[in-house]
């Protein structure tokens, strides 16, 4: 057997090591999931990522938006039975019409969604869909299966090289969050459609009425008659969205009357 022979063994099995040992279940869906980051590197790097994009972002001052998305975020956050995540929830003083979680709980909210949302129940939807794909891990997930695409040398040589700008950059980029600040990249449909999942059941659980969600995205849908919202741009969005979400409410409601406290739609935005 030849050297090159050799190392394409190696390879081959180097990465049914990184495939065995990386197999997880996203939450509520169950989905098998391949994530090779181990979740505490994910989440020092999320935490980095969030800061320091936002440093020289200007915070709200609109109190009511800022009380508004502390309150409703602690409110899912106690339903993400993730007590080690250290939450932080922005409002970032901006007309961009986005959103976005980073892996540990760390959630910005653009002021430009805001008014869209309409009341508590509606930036629920947008906050539980955000919160979950940080909780399905959909960041590392995505960069995952670029390395079990690549040469597994590269991607070895990834996960152990210490270049931690590099991979703030690339879970930054994972995690739907460009380079420039607001922009969002998209995720697969698949991982939407679980966020989407994922989202109901939370919002439910914490005590917002679920109708909320399929009224959303109807109304979000609706936004931008020649150049959809950059929210919407970036989640792709057909008219399977809002009926699979009404499918699911049968279950949401009876999260939401089995919640320790009911909020309805909560207050106006």
């Amino acid at each position: 057997m030849n050297r090159r022979q050799c190392l394409r063994r190696l390879s081959l099995a180097s990465l049914a090591t990184l495939v065995g040992c990386g197999c997880h279940s996203a939450p509520t869906t169950g989905r098998k999931q391949l994530l090779l980051m181990p979740e505490g590197q994910e989440v020092s790097l999320g935490a980095d990522a969030f800061h320091q994009m936002l440093e020289d972002e200007p915070d709200s001052q609109n109190t009511h938006w800022v009380e508004l998305v502390e309150r409703v975020g602690h409110r899912i956050a106690a339903q993400s039975d993730r007590p080690d995540y250290e939450w932080e929830f922005k409002v970032v003083s901006s007309p961009t019409q986005n959103a976005f979680c980073l892996p540990g709980g760390k959630v910005a909210i653009y002021e430009g969604i805001l008014p869209v949302c309409q009341d508590e129940a509606g930036l629920a939807v947008v906050m539980s869909h955000e919160v979950a794909h940080a909780l399905a891990r959909h960041g590392g997930e995505r960069m995952s299966q670029s390395f079990a695409v690549d040469q597994t040398k590269q991607a070895i040589s990834f996960m152990t090289r210490n270049q931690e700008e590099t991979r703030r950059k690339m879970i930054m980029k994972a995690y739907g969050v460009g380079t420039e600040y607001g922009v969002l990249l998209p995720y697969n449909r698949k991982q939407e459609s679980e966020a989407d999942h994922i989202g109901i059941m939370l919002m439910s659980q914490a005590g917002y009425d679920p109708q909320a969600a399929p009224a959303f995205w109807q109304r979000f849908s609706k936004l931008g008659a020649e150049k959809p919202p950059e929210f919407l741009s970036t989640h792709p969005s057909d008219s399977r969205r809002s009926s699979d979400l009404d499918l699911l409410l049968p279950e949401a409601m009876d999260l939401y009357a089995n919640a320790k406290e009911q909020h309805g739609s909560g207050v106006k935005v």
